[in-house]
């Protein structure tokens, strides 16, 4: 049997397997994943779970089941091209024929000294369990910091004024406007909600360093019962000891078929991957198809395609707390209840569609 190994149960990886199974997998091929949990997670809500609004186990997705997939649980730490082996923590190793890349991210601090060390993250399920842990914990009246006005810095914050509303919430945005990369009328109406929900957003800000219980904007040393990181991610560390080609971000550079221009044999899907559009859930599903295309072609000896369409994005949806949200469609931005109508909608129909 030949061996499709999926290093990563995310949106990448569990779309690969999705089209795969149950009818388009070759007979010869057997379907290796692994992960570090039992289950696929739903990495775009770790923002509610971090502010309580979210159960734990309403953000885990199980594994499609079939006699061809099997499952290896365990964290990787590295991999061998040249010898087509993945090493495991706990010194075992899984062989291959193709493989998919599907790690993720981590948060990347900047050097900013301090902030690895006393800062929370939601960008695994692991760590986004502790700094709900830590958030829980804070005093009443206490002060929550948040480093970064992106997408989850804005979601973290919105969700948390509505389920601790005694907390004085401080967002830390670098830019002149809170989601600056975004439409002007869209930026304003985010930074006006937060005005009219109490939310202090500190914009043109430069977190110098952190200590613990104090966070240094501009070097003024600003108190805070907990601290939170979304100021910016890169591949994690298993692909940044890759030694193959990569973009200024540290994401892996790869030809029009998505695989290394090296090796064909090897596959990067989503946060790792270097590709025009900022890193995305959808995004990641958007490139496994196409990877699914090739990777059929290369099981039946057809020729492939020099280029790949464009993938094509339907969107951005953001909350605001639980009745108000924001959205961008191609040229259209939307505001207010029906994004987050919307968004709501989006999620029961991913769950529905991978058999939450």
């Amino acid at each position: 049997m030949k061996k499709l190994v999926i290093l990563g149960g995310g949106y990448g990886g569990m779309r690969i397997i999705q089209r795969l199974l149950p009818d388009e997998l070759p007979e010869d091929v057997e379907i290796i994943l692994i992960d570090r949990l039992p289950y696929h997670c739903l990495k775009t809500e770790y923002y509610a779970l971090a502010a309580g609004t979210a159960a734990d186990h309403h953000l885990r997705v199980s594994f499609p089941e079939d006699a061809r997939i099997s499952i290896k649980y365990g964290t990787i730490q590295s991999v061998d091209l040249s010898g087509k082996t993945v090493e495991l923590e706990d010194g075992s190793s899984v062989s291959y024929d193709k493989l998919v890349i599907g790690l993720g991210c981590e948060d990347k601090y900047h050097n900013v000294p301090g902030a690895e060390e006393f800062t929370n993250s939601i960008q695994t399920m692991d760590a986004t369990r502790k700094t709900y842990e830590a958030i829980n914990n804070v005093r009443p009246n206490g002060i929550v910091s948040i480093v970064g006005g992106g997408l989850s810095g804005v979601e973290l914050a919105s969700e948390l004024r509505e389920s601790r509303p005694d907390l004085t919430i401080k967002l830390f945005d670098r830019g002149e406007i809170i989601l600056s990369m975004f439409p002007l009328k869209l930026s304003t109406y985010v930074q006006n909600w937060f005005i009219d929900h109490g939310v202090d957003v500190i914009n043109k800000s430069n977190i110098t360093r952190v200590e613990k219980g104090f966070i240094y904007n501009h070097d003024e040393a600003i108190e805070s019962d907990a601290i939170i990181w979304t100021a910016g991610v890169q591949p994690v560390e298993v692909v940044r000891n890759l030694d193959v080609e990569k973009d200024p971000q540290g994401r892996v550079v790869l030809a029009p078929q998505h695989f290394l221009p090296t090796d064909d044999d090897v596959f990067v899907v989503g946060d790792c991957a270097s590709l025009p559009h900022a890193p995305s859930a959808q995004l990641a599903e958007g490139q496994a198809e196409q990877i699914v295309t090739i990777l059929k072609k290369q099981w039946n000896g057809e020729s492939l395609p020099e280029e790949l369409p464009q993938i094509k994005l339907k969107g951005v949806l953001g909350s605001l707390g639980k009745k108000h949200g924001f959205g961008l469609m191609g040229e259209r931005t939307l505001l207010g209840r029906v994004p987050r109508v919307l968004k709501s909608g989006v999620l029961w129909m991913y769950k529905y569609h991978s058999g939450a």
